[in-house]
């Protein structure tokens, strides 16, 4: 295990500067326009605790209100199938599409299916997946994975798309985006159309009437599985919600929090198959569960996947979102991923500066980064963090814990700087000044000066 897997696969992203300044002013666009949309409800924070408070209470129950849902579920006409983890996923997902004998899937998005690797899974097996949402096909024809949870090719410039339809589509090499939303929209329908089934993911599932609500901007989900006669819902265990009248709190949270609209274009609820049609709902463990028994990390089951930290995130503005090496990035998932996989996401929980944006953020109030804080405390007790940084954590402690060596690395370090500011602050051998200055070094420290103004320690 390579303890700077993080560091090692942003690097590539960071060398095109041009790229990171881009996507870092994009994702901070989207910071802005929430936080435009959440100042002009003044019951905002009200929102935030009782979005809260429900899923606080719902984690607590988990098992009473899956068991309801299923129920309810049934009663509709829903077929309800349950899967442990990934592969029962896709084996039941493969299964139902054999059943009636289906060639070509259409999707709309859903990061559950991404976490469960289904594309390549049901390809192999003969299956035609096409992803209908715009983003989702645009990593999809180019060999990629999301690099965000709600904005899939957020790293892909415009003109870079055009070249893609271009070579994929054979469309004319445009960058207006209204000509390449045009020509997918084209592109798409057709196989929508002609699709032996549809896939959905599950914003909200309600145990109380067993219905499932999925949150879209395209129309894609609601195409897809209107003209499809097979609807496979695929749902995390952490969808479901008691009741209703609670969707009022997150629909208001959702979609202000993910990209500064008061409400999604689409919010469609399916609760029963249509005349003649089949609706299927795979609920997903896949780790969840293991969350669940850590009391620690019990808070991540109440994300509902609104991206907010990803895109408030120095961290993750300025890496990218694949340099994760996981489905669900940035915060949230730098807290998701150890507890699947400590020894191949330890570097995770280090990828944060602890600043507390994230949390501020956070629709629904998960502390994400004392999250992370212990995540560092679990990596190192389980020798899952490089002798190097337990080495410097160290010293750095003994440093902090003692004024007189904190005040005698303070004079030495401004010597470095006086002296030798090729040393410290050089782009070969500190890449933190690669893209920052250091402000020239003083003098004397603020203790210095003060006991020499004032003659007191």
């Amino acid at each position: 295990m390579n303890p700077e897997t993080h560091a090692t696969a942003a690097t590539s992203f960071l060398r095109d500067a041009e790229r990171t300044g881009w996507h870092d002013q994009a994702l901070w666009f989207v910071r802005q326009k929430r936080d435009l949309a959440a100042h002009a409800v003044p019951e905002w924070e009200t929102l935030r605790d009782l979005a809260s408070a429900i899923k606080r209470h719902t984690v607590s129950r988990l098992a009473q209100y899956l068991e309801e849902f299923e129920r309810r579920a049934a009663d509709n006409g829903v077929v309800a199938h349950w899967a442990r983890d990934a592969a029962e996923h896709n084996a039941v997902v493969l299964g139902i599409l054999r059943g009636r004998g289906v060639r070509r899937l259409v999707k709309s998005k859903s990061m559950l299916t991404e976490e469960c690797r289904l594309n390549p899974f049901l390809e192999r097996n003969g299956v035609e997946v096409v992803e209908t949402d715009l983003g989702e096909r645009i990593v999809q024809l180019a060999g990629e994975e999301p690099s965000h949870i709600v904005m899939p090719a957020i790293h892909r410039k415009k003109e870079e798309v055009a070249a893609l339809f271009h070579r994929t589509l054979g469309t004319r090499e445009d960058p207006d985006p209204v000509y390449l939303a045009e020509a997918a929209r084209r592109h798409l329908r057709g196989l929508m159309a002609s699709a032996d089934a549809a896939l959905t993911g599950v914003n909200f599932a309600v145990a109380e009437t067993g219905a499932m609500v999925v949150c879209t901007n395209e129309g894609n989900a609601d195409v897809g599985a209107h003209l499809a006669p097979v609807h496979i819902a695929s749902m995390g265990l952490d969808k479901v919600i008691p009741r209703t009248e609670h969707l009022g709190v997150f629909l208001r949270l959702l979609a202000r929090s993910a990209t500064g609209q008061p409400v999604t274009a689409y919010t469609s609820h399916f609760v029963t198959p249509r005349p003649g049609a089949e609706l299927h709902v795979v609920i997903v463990d896949n780790g969840r569960t293991a969350q669940l028994g850590r009391p620690d990390f019990r808070e991540s089951l109440h994300c509902i996947r609104c991206g907010a930290c990803l895109n408030t995130c120095p961290v993750y503005r300025r890496s990218g979102g694949h340099s994760y090496g996981v489905t669900v990035a940035g915060p949230i998932g730098a807290i998701v991923a150890p507890g699947l996989d400590l020894a191949a996401h330890a570097s995770l929980p280090f990828a944060s500066t602890l600043c507390g944006s994230c949390a501020d953020v956070c629709p629904v109030k998960i502390d994400i980064p004392g999250q992370l804080y212990r995540w560092r405390q679990v990596a190192v007790a389980g020798g899952q963090v490089s002798w190097r940084k337990r080495l410097g954590m160290r010293l750095l402690g003994a440093t902090l814990a003692s004024v007189s060596r904190y005040e005698r690395a303070g004079r030495l370090v401004r010597l470095l700087l006086r002296r030798a500011p090729g040393v410290i602050g050089h782009p070969a051998l500190d890449p933190w000044s690669r893209s920052r200055e250091l402000p020239p070094a003083p003098k004397e420290s603020f203790r210095e000066w003060y006991r020499r103004e004032r003659g007191a320690r």
